[in-house]
């Protein structure tokens, strides 16, 4: 029978110095394996992109199901076919729905910039005459959100992500500031933690009072459909809590299928209360006559309808379970009992979420550059790189294939004893 770790916090000082000794060996024999591996980016591997190869020999047709050509200008809320797809997998209804162009990001980011440019439907003024603006940051959570709203001059607070969602009373306490305009929120199988926004917290967030008038939730669901198990966890429906909470402009909804279909060739939507949809059709008519048709047809034709999308997603599912599985198995074999690692075990999403001993985040990210493994930047689910206790890594595992990932993920977990052990030691 295996005997449980013992805590490397209860070894003595001569025990510590036995036991580096042993990791710097198995350090040294990590780097003389020549590694060239990488988990720092969320991307679909070269497997799953195989799946939506179908793509390209469509669109069978140039006309939508009311005949018009979509090689044409117009349309500027996108397909509705399309739309219908989108609604049913989002728990919206169809004509709060805005089909777009490739990217969810940029429509956040247009969102953001037309909100400081010009405020939204209920703005006493446009965000860009405020003294201050700040948003909510969960942490950890998505860098790309984080580095947005530096490019845009916007502060950033941060609370707590928990399993359920963001730390609910230290949102409240800090929407009392009117210069807290908005928040940003991966709702289901958060980057990187996967956490899952419950319904009650979802709830709250929308009803609670904020001293600013047009406070905006951006509700940012890209792994609504990006299941890691049998049991599709459904997403809280923030509009409809919105609405019943008499706050129906607070969220806006994003999505797309960059990592459903093709990354960076996809369809993104929005969806939102009418007024904010008129008020984001409004902008977007003075910078477009219609997004890609074509594209948008070629998707409709490729899932037929909200079931395909799922059905895809299950193939899907079958490609990057087994890379989430053998991270959860490199770091329970060497890391647990420790007493100094703690890491997520997502149902869905495209992260693992590791927690190191304070202070050896960055030592840790280090040793694995020198044994030829690329991770994130420590710190980067932060806003600025900047985590306070320096022990947070993301883990990002679909794009390397199976081999690969279980190579660098034994590798990860020498280096996290090893940096941790070195701490303790003193050395």
């Amino acid at each position: 029978m295996t005997q449980p770790a013992q805590p490397l916090t209860d070894l003595t000082p001569d025990q510590l110095a036995e036991r580096l000794t042993a990791l710097r060996a198995d350090y040294a024999a990590l780097q003389a394996k020549g590694l060239k591996l990488d988990l720092t980016r969320g991307k679909p591997g070269a497997d799953q992109l195989d799946l939506s190869d179908g793509l390209l020999g469509l669109p069978t047709s140039t006309k939508d199901r009311a005949g018009t050509d979509v090689r044409n200008y117009g349309g500027l809320d996108g397909l509705v076919e399309l739309r219908e797809i989108f609604a049913d997998l989002l728990g919206v209804d169809v004509a709060q729905v805005v089909a777009g162009g490739n990217s969810s990001l940029t429509m956040m980011y247009q969102v953001v910039s037309w909100l400081l440019s010009h405020g939204g439907p209920d703005s006493p003024r446009p965000w860009s005459q405020e003294e201050t603006v700040k948003f909510i940051c969960p942490v950890p959570g998505y860098d790309r959100h984080f580095t947005m709203l530096a490019e845009l001059g916007i502060e950033m607070v941060t609370v707590p992500m928990h399993a359920d969602g963001p730390d609910v009373p230290a949102v409240r306490a800090l929407v009392e500031d009117p210069s807290v305009k908005g928040m940003w929120l991966v709702p289901t199988y958060a980057n990187p933690t996967g956490a899952v926004c419950s319904t009650e917290v979802a709830a709250e967030l929308m009803a609670m009072p904020t001293a600013a008038p047009d406070f905006r939730i951006l509700w940012d669901n890209a792994y609504a459909v990006h299941h890691l198990t049998d049991v599709e966890t459904k997403s809280a429906d923030a509009l409809a809590l919105a609405s019943a909470s008499g706050h129906p402009n607070r969220p806006i909804m994003f999505a797309s299928t960059s990592k459903i279909t093709f990354a960076g060739a996809g369809v993104a939507v929005i969806a939102a209360s009418p007024e904010n949809k008129e008020w984001y059709l409004k902008r977007l008519s003075f910078a477009s006559i219609g997004p890609d048709k074509i594209n948008q047809l070629r998707h409709v034709e490729f899932f037929g309808d909200a079931d395909g999308v799922r059905a895809h997603m299950r193939k899907h599912r079958d490609l990057i379970a087994p890379k989430f599985a053998a991270v959860q198995d490199a770091l329970t074999s060497r890391l647990d009992g420790l007493g100094i690692a703690t890491w997520s075990k997502p149902t869905g999403g495209y992260f693992v979420d590791l927690d190191v001993l304070d202070g050896t985040a960055t030592r840790v990210v280090q040793l694995a550059k020198e044994a030829g493994i690329a991770l994130t930047p420590a710190g980067s689910a932060f806003p600025h790189g900047n985590d306070p206790d320096d022990r947070n890594i993301r883990l990002a595992p679909t794009f390397p294939v199976l081999a690969e990932v279980e190579a660098a993920m034994a590798g990860v977990a020498v280096c996290a004893e090893l940096a941790a052990t070195e701490k303790l030691a003193g050395a």
